[in-house]
């Protein structure tokens, strides 16, 4: 399963027991940096694993309590950053592939623990009845632990019992101090056990009762955008700052694959059979997973994809920043959501489609009632009146179960909703959606299309089908894609923005403006529309009681806005929610009208 891209030295399989009772006499720990041997005191299996590295071979790693975009771009990678109290991340330069090595640093990583935790697990079953009636799976998992501690005896490097601690729990840093029940009277019913082996055993035990196995360092790893198993081989992620990266976790036979997958399905309870290969679901922390099984539908063997889930979505001010947008277009898109204008944001996959929207929620009136709909979610709106609907797949045995995009859309309709958001439009739900803001029901999306030309081919086109009258409801169209910046480097930007004004049944032909668009030679935007835009003059204008003749002030309010932004940026208040918080008082205060 674990792949290193070296071999490990025989030494580090008895660090955990010569150097870490003295450290002063280990060699590695005496080649490190301060930082390092700081981390190393508290957590020993880093100092087992750096034993295990050829520190000759490559040099020592740079460590980082945390990575951030001042790395990014950085060449000949050897550094090791921390993803959380116990664990670590390798990042290892590839020199014979465009990928480099992601390498997760657990406390099991240099030594193999099954038969330990093969019979820490046929003795749990001894003590089932304490597991009765407990529903809650933290809870369970405490007790499991506190069973453990009743089963085993840790000793330090002198055959001492170690007696100080609460346990070695895997959610809070262990500083190298283990419970020990009993009170260190050893027993021949005891597995005797050194610090890092019952360091290890506990995070072995708690990854498989509440976790995803191998999977669970790139899960808890926040940098990380999409974990990818392609059948055998590596498993590769999408880095936030190091890009496509391969990791030193992959499966060597289809078996092992096959039994790792089924194991996966079955603890997200959407379990995968040759009869139903193929699984959409949603992980606890809300990512989003699609499993494939079986290698007669994959040839290259069962895979698998994990779209991660971000807890706080990136704000407007952030997308700015990384230069995905500027300050005028930021301003321009606030003024069109908060007059209930219509907006898709499209784009082909991983274009950014998804992170825009939510960051875009932020310009929506604080005192609007959203729905928001969608059969992944993914969604994620800072206003408190937010109804969030799912769908919901059929059971085998029950088709009239289901409850798809198209139901919760009608039902959606009835709820009075100042902006309905639809997670994204793919077939007989985009019809509804144009029904919707024909009624006045002001709509937000994504869809796939890389042009405003693509996506009415396909609203107009099997299986959406929406007249071609209907098309000009829908106000703007924001497209965004991956593309290559200036200096080589890939970035998200996007690279229009229009503004759709009307359908010529006699020409059979749509008119519409691009309102910003993208330079790629030198990566800045161009306001096209500046006194040149429809919506602003003539739909948004009049409603706030603005003449003809003095329709183009308007475009103040826009640089004014676009201001605001630019100091909200310049005192570095970027968090979502606290953006959302800003433009809410802004707003109430007149400052964001």
């Amino acid at each position: 399963m674990y792949q290193l891209p070296f071999d490990i030295h025989n030494c580090a399989q008895d660090c955990g027991k010569a150097c870490g009772a003295n450290l002063a006499k280990c060699p590695t720990y005496q080649k490190l940096p301060d930082p390092l041997k700081e981390v190393c005191q508290q957590s020993l299996h880093l100092l087992q694993y750096l034993h295990a590295f050829p520190l000759d071979e490559y040099g020592i790693p740079e460590y980082y309590e945390q990575v951030d975009r001042g790395l990014k771009g950085k060449k000949n990678l050897n550094l090791i950053y921390r993803t959380n109290d116990d664990l670590f991340v390798h990042i290892l330069a590839n020199p014979e592939d465009v990928r480099d090595f992601y390498i997760p640093i657990e406390p099991s990583l240099t030594n193999s623990f099954d038969d330990m935790l093969d019979e820490i697990e046929q003795r749990l079953a001894d003590y089932v009845e304490e597991l009765e009636g407990i529903t809650d799976s933290g809870k369970r998992v405490e007790v499991v632990m506190n069973i453990v501690d009743r089963l085993v005896t840790v000793r330090n490097s002198g055959g001492t019992p170690v007696k100080t601690g609460t346990g070695g729990d895997n959610k809070g840093r262990s500083k190298g101090r283990f419970s020990l029940t009993g009170g260190g009277r050893s027993s021949k019913n005891k597995m005797v056990l050194t610090n890092i082996q019952y360091h290890s055993l506990r995070y072995l035990l708690r990854r498989k009762l509440e976790g995803l196995g191998v999977l669970d360092p790139m899960i808890v790893d926040t940098n990380i955008e999409d974990i990818s198993c392609s059948g055998l081989g590596n498993i590769f992620v999408e880095h936030k700052l190091f890009g496509g990266l391969r990791t030193s976790i992959g499966f060597e036979e289809h078996s092992d694959l096959d039994k790792f997958v089924i194991q996966l399905a079955e603890s997200i309870k959407h379990p995968v059979t040759f009869r139903e290969p193929c699984v959409d679901a949603t992980l606890p922390d809300g990512s989003r997973i699609n499993i494939v099984y079986g290698a007669d539908v994959s040839k290259r063997g069962s895979n698998f994809t994990i779209r991660k889930f971000s807890q706080t979505p990136l704000s407007v001010i952030e997308l700015i920043q990384f230069g995905a947008l500027d300050y005028e277009m930021a301003a321009y898109l606030s003024i069109i959501l908060q007059e209930g204008m219509n907006v898709w944001v499209s784009g082909e996959t991983a274009s950014g489609k998804t992170t825009l929207l939510n960051a875009l929620t932020t310009f929506i009136p604080p005192e609007s009632k959203i729905v928001s709909i969608e059969d992944t979610p993914e969604v994620q709106v800072p206003h408190h009146n937010w109804i969030r609907g799912c769908t919901r797949g059929s059971e085998k045995s029950s088709e009239s179960s289901a409850v798809s995009m198209f139901d919760l859309l009608k039902a959606s309709l009835r709820q009075r909703p100042n902006l309905i958001i639809v997670g994204e439009i793919r077939g007989v739900e985009g019809a509804i959606a144009f029904q919707a803001m024909q009624t006045g029901h002001a709509c937000m999306s994504t869809f796939h299309a890389a042009s405003v030309s693509k996506l009415i081919q396909r609203v107009t086109g099997n299986p959406i089908n929406v007249p071609k009258t209907y098309v000009d409801n829908l106000n703007v169209v924001v497209i965004t894609q991956m593309v290559r910046l200036p200096n080589g480097k890939p970035g998200r930007r996007i690279t229009s923005v229009n503004e759709i004004v009307s359908y010529d049944s006699v020409s059979d032909s749509f008119s519409f403006i691009e309102v910003f668009n993208w330079n790629p030679v030198n990566d800045t935007f161009h306001f096209r529309g500046m006194n040149n835009s429809y919506l602003l003059e003539y739909k948004i204008a009049p409603k706030r009681g603005l003449p003809h003749e003095r329709r183009r002030e308007i475009y103040k309010v826009l640089r004014h806005r676009a201001e605001i932004l630019r100091r909200i940026h310049e005192k570095k208040m970027d968090d979502f929610y606290e953006v959302y918080g800003i433009l809410s008082k802004a707003s109430r205060e007149g400052q964001f009208k």
